[in-house]
């Protein structure tokens, strides 16, 4: 038996960090807003006659095997973690070989982990016989996910590698809720360029201090995540009334506001790329992810984009990454 499956990386434009529990509980009407793009995450498993488990990353360019009679081994196994915890999880009754591939660039803040988390949830369900409905798949891999990272994780990028799309997703006490925006995509498309600055993200930009932080009661982000919030709901409803102008006035705020959060969401290297940017035709700067490397997104001007793009190609190190809107989100396929 042989299962491929992809899944979408994505674009987070507002509402990061808040999607991180029990964060929205604190900030009625918590909300993200994000678009899955089509830089894949891609798994595929082929079932093999003996007990032989091979693992295999390619673009980590690590791979290693080891035995069903040694599946339980794989719950601490340091090696392709993610990867070993899930396999562990599924406890497929044959060798399998899995082969993983991101097309994401490393420390992209696209969400590869997280989509590669769906990817291969969706292929290993499918090879074990389907004992998991799509719908739970979010929960395995955010705890999965947290085993891995040992902090709680956002949910957000689960929803744009299950389902793709752009959309809204909504946090409160009574559950998440995921509204699909039905915007002007292609407005979008044409006006939103996505770099990688050739900087991985920075480790120093720590996601967990930030919720200790708020936790213990910091008053200054307590006020940063309300305005996180508030970004998101003006977003959203910006996108949905076709205000291209207000989307930029939004954006351009909302990076302001994610810059009080620490002294390290850019580097002088990602101040450079903006700075060209802003010269040349962009209005806002997203920063993806945690920031401190990684991509930027950038909002800008009608008929504008190829204009940043050519300016921030210029600057050493910097990728221009080519994508389009994914609208199918994962995709399973037995051969």
């Amino acid at each position: 038996m042989i299962v491929e499956s992809s899944a979408p990386t994505r674009v987070d434009l507002a509402g990061g960090t808040i999607d991180i529990p029990p964060l929205f509980l604190f900030h009625e009407g918590a909300a993200t807003v994000n678009f899955a793009i089509s830089l894949l995450a891609k798994c595929r498993i082929e079932s093999r006659g003996d007990d032989r488990i091979i693992l295999n990353s390619i673009d980590r360019g690590v791979r290693f095997e080891t035995t069903l009679d040694r599946l339980a081994e794989l719950r601490r196994e340091p090696r392709l973690e993610l990867l070993s915890k899930l396999v562990y999880f599924f406890r497929p009754q044959t060798g399998i070989e899995m082969i993983t591939e991101s097309q994401a660039p490393a420390g992209a803040g696209l969400a590869g982990s997280s989509t590669l988390n769906i990817a291969c949830i969706g292929a290993l369900n499918e090879l074990v016989g389907r004992p998991y409905t799509p719908e739970r798949f979010i929960q395995i891999a955010a705890a999965v996910e947290c085993q891995v990272i040992r902090v709680p994780t956002g949910y957000q990028d689960y929803y744009s590698a299950q389902y793709g799309g752009a959309a809204c997703i909504h946090f409160g006490v009574d559950g998440i809720r995921r509204e699909v925006l039905a915007i002007d995509t292609d407005t979008l498309t044409n006006r939103i360029a996505v770099c990688y600055t050739g900087e991985p993200r920075n480790s120093g930009i720590n996601n967990w201090e930030i919720t200790k932080r708020h936790i213990d009661g910091d008053n200054d982000i307590f006020e940063i995540f309300e305005g996180i919030r508030d970004g998101s709901l003006e977003l959203r409803e910006a996108l949905l009334e076709s205000n291209w102008n207000r989307v930029g006035d939004v954006l351009r705020k909302g990076y302001e506001i994610r810059k009080r959060l620490s002294s390290q969401i850019t580097t002088e290297h990602m101040d450079e790329v903006i700075e060209s940017a802003l010269d040349n035709g962009a209005i806002a700067p997203k920063v993806c992810g945690a920031g401190g490397g990684g991509c930027i997104a950038f909002y800008c001007e009608e008929g504008r984009r190829a204009d940043v793009e050519a300016a921030i190609s210029r600057i050493d190190g910097v990728e221009v990454l080519n994508w389009q809107l994914n609208s199918t989100g994962l995709e399973v396929n037995v051969l």
